[in-house]
């Protein structure tokens, strides 16, 4: 029977024990699977926690639907029914620019325009911006196929000041990253596939959306629609915590740091800091490539050297609940977006409240604001959480006229949180699938390499799982 050692208890480690798990009995196997989590939980950056009456997300607040692979895995737990949709009769999304916040119009989809209209009728952009992006169906598709900046991409296409106001602020919240070193080909490829297919991401989007496939039956009764994101009634952590408890607490050792991995013939030492080692037949790395890459190191300094090159950024949520009957403006939308060049401290808030059910009482509202993750990213290593805090309610009361009084904050730092996909990502990615030809039964996972969202991580920690169980 294989031993399986999983490094890291985050959403790939643990999509990747439950695959084991499940898939060792479709291909008439057994396994023998242990997940290693250095903190006193697993889950990651999927943390909810209940405090009072209020729901509060720390890391992601949701998940893509369109990445199905989601979706089968909260099935596949018997989640389907706890899964949550967004209160949709209020959204939209607001951009701040020029002191005001303005509605995305409607059709632009990412930082496509697709409807004629509500761009011309919008105040986000300039008139020489709007007819810039409109002239962007003439625009001659580029002749080489290297990568090259999301920044160079979009002011090369749709123009400069589309970059700066919708392109930058909306990638920014998605990935935490500066789209002037950003991989467009790592972050958006679909966008480079439509430039060399149709000749424009205009007509390319537009054909997109006459082909896309139908929505498909209506939900069984008792059962969520889909919306473009989705939640659990319970917060995010219901995920990770079905998944622990699926895997079987006799399966995940928690509080078990790492500190190397050691080739031993055919197979793995897992030496752990407290000296112990644990030998393997497979070893999966679901750490930071950081991480990942210390516990390498001893044996393969080039795959190290490799993973090293990966960067990443720091960023904050800071949860913040108001009266309601305190708060004296309009909440439009689910929240907004701010673009680097308005110069604020924050990037974006969510109305959690507005967007979600079930997130604060009634006579409450719950916002959560962003800090860090591509600028400003000095703020969450120099302030405090009473800084933080003071930061957004500060910036609330500029950009959308908020004055009251906080009831309730709680602020959660991700230092090195979130890897940065920058010019070359794919190269190294490549390079790193070689170096790891020469080590049979070593699997690297996580956001660090082919995803960041919650659905590529465990599309591609069942990939690798599939890999080991039909070896």
């Amino acid at each position: 029977m294989p031993k399986i050692i999983i490094v890291g208890g985050g959403i790939a480690g643990l999509a990747a024990a439950v695959h084991l798990k499940s898939g060792a009995k479709a291909h008439g196997k057994t396994v023998d699977v242990l997940l290693l989590e250095k903190d006193r939980r697993a889950g990651g950056k999927i943390i909810t926690d209940k405090i009072d009456k209020y729901t509060v997300e720390g890391g992601p607040d949701s998940f893509l639907p369109e990445k199905i692979w989601t979706v089968n895995l909260a099935r596949h737990l018997g989640l389907e029914s706890e899964m949550m949709s967004t209160n949709d009769q209020f959204k939209g999304t607001y951009l701040y620019s020029k002191n005001q916040l303005h509605a995305l119009p409607d059709g632009v989809m990412l930082m496509v325009p697709t409807m004629f209209w509500p761009m011309a009728k919008s105040s986000l952009l300039s008139w020489p911006a709007k007819l810039r992006m409109g002239m962007e169906m003439f625009i001659p598709k580029r002749k080489t196929m290297g990568d090259e900046s999301l920044a160079e991409f979009v002011t090369r296409r749709l123009g400069r000041e589309c970059l700066e106001k919708i392109a930058e602020p909306l990638v920014a919240g998605i990935h935490t990253s500066n789209p002037d070193n950003m991989s467009v080909l790592a972050t958006f490829p679909r966008f480079v596939q439509m430039e060399q297919k149709s000749g424009s991401l205009i007509l390319g989007m537009l054909s997109a959306m006459k082909t896309r496939p139908q929505s498909g039956p209506p939900p069984k009764p008792g059962m969520p629609k889909m919306t473009f994101f989705m939640s659990f009634k319970n917060g995010m952590q219901t995920f990770s915590d079905k998944c622990v408890e699926y895997i079987g607490k006799e399966s995940i050792r928690l509080g078990t740091g790492v500190k190397a991995v050691e080739p031993r013939g055919k197979k793995y030492a897992v030496i752990l800091e407290n000296g112990e080692a644990i030998e393997a037949d497979y070893v999966m790395l679901g750490t930071a490539s950081f991480d990942s890459a210390e516990m390498i190191k001893g044996f393969d300094a080039t795959l190290a050297a490799q993973l090293g090159k990966i960067e990443w950024s720091t960023s904050a949520t800071v949860s913040i609940a108001f009266r309601r009957e305190d708060v004296k403006v309009p909440l439009k939308g689910f929240g907004f977006i701010v673009p680097r060049v308005e110069g604020r401290r924050i990037n974006a808030a969510t109305y959690s409240s507005t967007k979600w059910s079930f997130r604060a009482p009634d006579d409450q509202i719950l916002i959560r604001g962003f800090v860090g993750g591509g600028h400003h990213e000095e703020l969450v290593n120099e302030l405090d959480d009473a800084g933080l805090v003071k930061t957004v309610l500060e910036e609330l009361d500029t950009i959308v006229g908020i004055k009251a009084a906080a009831r309730f904050s709680k602020v959660y730092r991700w230092v090195k949180g979130m890897p940065k996909y920058t010019v070359g990502h794919l190269d190294r990615i490549s390079m790193i699938d070689r170096s790891l030809t020469t080590h049979p039964g070593l699997h690297l996972i996580g956001c660090s390499y082919k995803g960041i969202g919650i659905g590529d991580c465990v599309h591609e920690a069942q990939i690798a799982a599939e890999k080991i169980l039909k070896e």
